[in-house]
């Protein structure tokens, strides 16, 4: 019987579903109509690369996965399948994802894929993980292109307003993934790798959670303040950012580490409302046209 769980598994498809999700914001809000078409070959083209990513990592981290709790069930640590069946399948997905973008959308969307698959797959997953605690802050810049590829997907262009949308996600980045590492933090120890918990302890790594989320929540008031986005967008990153805050607050209070995975998981629903928040705002104009 074909394995297709354990390929899906290599997909990390929750993550794949959050970057589909930011890079169709980005689609919705750059200028213009977006011919579903187009919608719908850029969101399979951008999924496809993010998959192939998280395969690639996959291969990677194969060793480590096996030493740690929380991946040890992965597909490879298993045995379920090969090293060479995980590559050549990324290399599919990879492949497929820059023909889907270069013919059906635009050159521009299909390199800055590329570079963001690299950036993922490559760059993060084989040195930067290994080798400095600021792996999460500095391989952010892959998981926060997503925004901006939708965006270019319409436009064929990089918009500031574009380049906003990736300064959030960077800017969530680090606080998302440290509350994780914490909660994890004797895996990531067993398996040496540098993540912040391990090398600098918890309660300096609890600070740069709340010193992140600051910024974090200083940088979502820039679509208000530049004009993308209006007073309902406003509301929400103002309520979502105070919320996040209180958890941070809660986890500088705490070493427990069912408060860690509660900051964590609060995050992903932040990103999702916050982005949720921009494509409503985008949007309450022409509905108010539409029935007026």
């Amino acid at each position: 019987m074909f394995p297709w769980r354990d390929y899906l598994v290599l997909c990390k498809p929750r993550i794949v579903g959050l970057i589909v999700f930011t890079a169709l914001v980005g689609m919705l809000l750059a200028p213009g109509m977006v011919a579903f078409p187009l919608l719908l070959s850029a969101c399979v083209g951008i999924a496809l690369a993010a998959a192939s990513a998280a395969a690639l990592n996959h291969v990677v981290d194969q060793n480590i996965d096996a030493v740690m709790a929380r991946t040890l069930k992965r597909p490879l640590p298993k045995g379920n399948l090969s090293t060479r069946q995980a590559l050549v399948f990324a290399a599919l997905l990879g492949v497929l994802a820059m023909v889907i973008l270069g013919l059906w959308v635009n050159e521009l969307t299909a390199a800055l894929t590329f570079v963001s698959l690299i950036g993922y797959g490559v760059i993060y997953s084989m040195f930067l993980k290994r080798a400095t605690p600021q792996n999460i802050v500095i391989g952010g810049a892959a998981g926060a292109a997503p925004p901006v590829l939708g965006w270019s997907s319409v436009s064929n262009s990089l918009d500031p307003h574009a380049l906003l949308l990736f300064l959030i996600i960077f800017a969530w980045t680090p606080p998302h993934f440290w509350a994780l590492a914490i909660a994890r933090r004797k895996d990531y120890e067993n398996a040496g790798i540098p993540m912040l918990p391990v090398t600098h302890g918890l309660a300096f790594t609890r600070l740069h959670i709340l010193l992140y989320t600051l910024l974090l929540f200083i940088v979502t008031l820039l679509p208000y303040l530049t004009g993308m986005s209006g007073i309902t967008y406003l509301l929400g990153a103002l309520g979502l950012g105070g919320g996040f805050l209180y958890v941070t607050v809660k986890l500088m209070r705490t070493e427990d580490e069912t408060t860690a995975m509660h900051t964590f998981n609060y995050s992903i629903w932040y990103l999702m409302a916050l982005f949720a928040a921009l494509l409503i705002d985008h949007y309450i104009p022409v509905l108010v046209h539409l029935f007026a």
